[in-house]
């Protein structure tokens, strides 16, 4: 392994800056004007950059680095983590995407509050923020492990220039700014995630010396993470798709009911190709540099490369870490403002988009506080997918099973799944139960004994008023 002289890094820190200003200040000729732009570019991007944003905010930093990572330990059944939003996204657009598009709102709390009220309606938005922090904890650290690679800068200091150039790029840019600027950044990021496929296969020597030295489980469908891991990664990729707000968001932008379902079959196309092209890379780190920190699977071939083409690649796993970072912090806001001060400040349109901005100041900076604290990136992701999944249960019923009608029960289910399943994840996982099972089960089998337990107070009283449209 290589290690990069001072005029190599140079170089290589000269592509990433100039990169960063001339996004910089495309971001700033798009940004969002009002509050409609920022939230939902005023509900008239295409369906191609719509569907671009999509597979972007699933194979961002956390899902590219982090897959990598699994790859690295377990095999190229790694891939499933990814191939899961693939199977997840056309589902959604068949499902659930016209039901949600058509009740107006940006929001998944909104869309449900129609059925069960302002109650759950915080409450889903209480959860969603929970897991989307996290999630961008998840993005801070992915993003910091590349760019500390490149820069020999440790890895707070990589994590607080991931976040200050992020958070510069939806404060400003909201909706209408990062759509298009994660056309570039995605461009960027496939072509640079396919370059380091190519380089690590060549240093390699192709497939042939990996599958006969290696042991066998690296390259089973299953790996070294088993039946039961794989299909909790896809239950939860797939049911956090279905609720997770910077999706709703993203198709809510679109200009009609078909637009956003055509987004999600674009999503699935450049889906499937990438997520193979990363568990591979991991694989090939593990081939080549067994003793290095898994962390580092994907960035550590950067060292490698000649500097212009490194200087490239980190850009392009730069563009990554920005688009990831951006989608999810554009999301938290858009939950704050719609859910909580719009209700209860009741301000003008000039004073919503001025206390937006200030907001996403916080939550951009806001995750640093915990970079530190996580040594597994993918398990985290699945985590924050499980917690969300337990959102989509109560969704999919909310829609589908109109005799569920209970607020009491509704809010039982969303509140016990969070608790649950966060003391599961915390405690390890006992008795081998993934925690993603935990998500599925617990809203549903709350739900059902609120159905059969009598409710004084519901048996007296209407179904809840449907909360007024606001904007939500």
């Amino acid at each position: 392994m290589n290690t990069f002289t001072s005029q190599d890094t140079l170089i290589i820190v000269g592509i990433v800056i100039a990169y960063i200003v001339f996004t910089t200040w495309l971001t700033f000729r798009l940004r969002s004007k009002n509050s409609g732009d920022f939230m939902e570019g005023s509900r008239a991007m295409p369906a191609f950059i719509v569907g671009i944003l999509l597979m972007s905010e699933y194979i961002g930093a956390k899902s590219t680095v982090g897959t990598a990572q699994a790859a690295f330990e377990g095999g190229i059944a790694a891939s499933w983590s990814v191939l899961g939003a693939a199977i997840g996204f056309p589902l959604f657009g068949l499902l659930l995407v016209k039901r949600i598009y058509n009740t107006g709102k940006i929001t998944i709390s909104g869309a449900i509050a129609e059925k069960y009220g302002n109650s759950t309606k915080n409450i889903i938005s209480i959860i969603m923020i929970y897991a989307l922090l996290l999630v961008n904890v998840g993005n801070y650290v992915s993003g910091a492990a590349a760019i500390s690679t490149v820069l020999k800068v440790s890895l707070p200091v990589a994590a607080f220039i991931t976040a200050i150039v992020s958070t510069f790029y939806f404060a400003y840019g909201g909706m209408k700014g990062v759509a298009w600027v994660t056309l570039l950044h995605s461009a960027l990021k496939y072509f640079g995630i396919l370059v380091i496929m190519g380089f690590a296969l060549y240093k390699t020597g192709g497939f042939t010396p990996m599958v006969q030295k290696m042991p066998d489980f690296y390259w089973t469908w299953d790996g070294n993470f088993g039946a039961s891991t794989i299909f909790a990664w896809l239950i939860g990729t797939i049911g956090s798709i279905f609720c997770t707000q910077f999706v709703i968001q993203a198709i809510c932008s679109t200009k009609d009911v078909q637009s956003a379902k055509r987004s999600t079959w674009i999503a699935f196309f450049f889906c499937m190709p990438i997520a193979l092209a990363i568990a591979v890379i991991g694989v090939a780190a593990k081939y080549l540099h067994p003793e290095i920190n898994s962390l580092y699977a994907m960035p550590i071939f950067l060292q490698d490369m000649n500097p212009w083409i490194a200087g490239l690649v980190t850009t392009s796993l730069v563009a990554s870490i920005f688009v990831s970072v951006s989608t999810v912090a554009l999301a938290i806001a858009s939950l704050v403002v719609k859910d909580f001060y719009v209700p209860y400040r009741n301000p003008t349109p000039e004073q919503e988009f001025k206390a937006t901005r200030w907001l996403s100041l916080l939550i951009g900076f806001l995750p640093l506080i915990f970079v530190l604290l996580v040594p597994e990136v993918l398990k985290l992701s699945f985590f924050t997918r499980a917690i969300r999944l337990s959102i989509t249960v109560v969704a999919v019923i909310a829609f589908y099973a109109p005799f569920f009608k209970s607020t009491r029960g509704a809010n039982a289910g969303l509140i016990g799944s969070c608790v649950v399943t966060s003391l599961w994840y915390v405690l390890g996982d006992p008795f081998g139960i993934n925690n993603m099972y935990i998500a599925l089960i617990t809203p549903a089998v709350i739900m059902v004994l609120d159905r059969i337990i009598p409710n004084k107070a519901y048996a007296k009283t209407k179904a809840p008023t449907p909360v007024q449209n606001s904007g939500v």
